[in-house]
């Protein structure tokens, strides 16, 4: 199996970029961050240092270790920077344009043989690609969150993607200490696809008052088995990835089930996220208001190692 490549460059630093650039720079790569945002970037590398402070804490990573892949870290002030990099991942906003903006940016000053991936939970990487001279050389690594704890990484092969660089991404993920499955381009690949219609078909039989987030959520873990209920799940991806999602697979399928719960665009609309803006289905302000009988009691989130 190839070793990792030296420099990895990531396009974007929020909580997924942020992920995937701590995992890289554990592995032992040079990690090139480009966030022209420097709240974001602040943000971004806070988390990382909490991230791997936990690990010290619980004897996961030696104080050494943690001061190694933090000195892997760096920022790069232009594009032009990237320009070592074996690979750039981006992991923008699921938003198609802006996306393929950042990835027309850095594709001419990697070199030819370098290769792009793109962390979309939803859009298709077919439709990245064609932003590209090189499309061949681009990928899908649907990475999950968070990226540091999640085994999985799903390698999505586009149409024009080369049977190489889909070799080198599974080879790459299994580097980095993840469990790779290869999927074809579509909405939502595997695991979305299967997941989204469940978390969207519990927000809505909250709406139809089948029962509360309390009731739903423990209905779930002790009648199916499920390592946590789908509203506690919901604010751990966020919501509004899920409504990108759910918006992907409806456009694609036309099915009535794909269809995001009107619930669930209010409480986007509102800014509700989950656990990345503090307040979700299981999450509420610290001032202890509440929005309504969802929110009524609201449970501590479950530590993501257990899914």
């Amino acid at each position: 199996m190839p070793p990792l490549p030296d420099v990895i460059g990531v396009l974007g630093f929020g909580q997924m970029g942020a992920g995937i650039a701590q995992v890289c720079a554990m592995a032992g790569c040079r990690v090139l961050v480009r966030e022209p945002s420097d709240a974001a970037h602040a943000r971004g590398l806070a988390g990382i240092q909490a991230s791997l402070a936990k690990f010290v804490e619980k004897g996961k990573l030696a104080p050494a270790e943690r001061e190694a892949a933090l000195g892997r870290l760096e920022r790069a002030d232009t594009i032009d920077a990237l320009a070592p990099c074996a690979w750039v991942i981006e992991a923008a906003p699921e938003q198609l344009e802006l996306k393929a903006q950042l990835l027309r940016e850095a594709e001419p000053v990697l070199a030819p043989e370098a290769i792009i991936a793109t962390n979309t939970s939803s859009l298709a990487v077919g439709d990245l690609a064609r932003a590209l001279a090189r499309p061949g050389r681009m990928v899908g690594l649907h990475f999950f969150n968070p990226v540091p704890l999640m085994p999985l990484v799903e390698v999505v092969r586009a149409l024009t993607t080369q049977d190489d660089v889909v070799a080198a991404a599974m080879a790459f993920a299994t580097r980095l200490g993840k469990t790779p499955v290869e999927t074809k381009d579509g909405g939502g690949f595997i695991v979305n696809r299967l997941l989204v219609p469940y978390l969207l078909d519990a927000v809505r039989a909250l709406e139809q008052g089948v029962g509360t987030v309390e009731a739903i959520d423990t209905a779930m873990q002790l009648g199916a088995g499920h390592p946590m209920g789908p509203f506690t799940l919901l604010d751990t991806i966020g919501l509004d990835t899920v409504l990108a999602v759910a918006e992907v697979l409806h456009h694609e399928s036309g099915e009535p089930r794909h269809a995001p719960p009107a619930l669930l665009r209010r409480y986007v609309a509102a800014g509700w996220l989950g656990r990345k803006a503090g307040r979700g289905f299981r999450l509420a302000p610290a001032d202890g208001r509440s929005g309504g009988r969802a929110e009524s009691r609201p449970a501590p989130i479950v530590d993501a190692t257990t899914t």
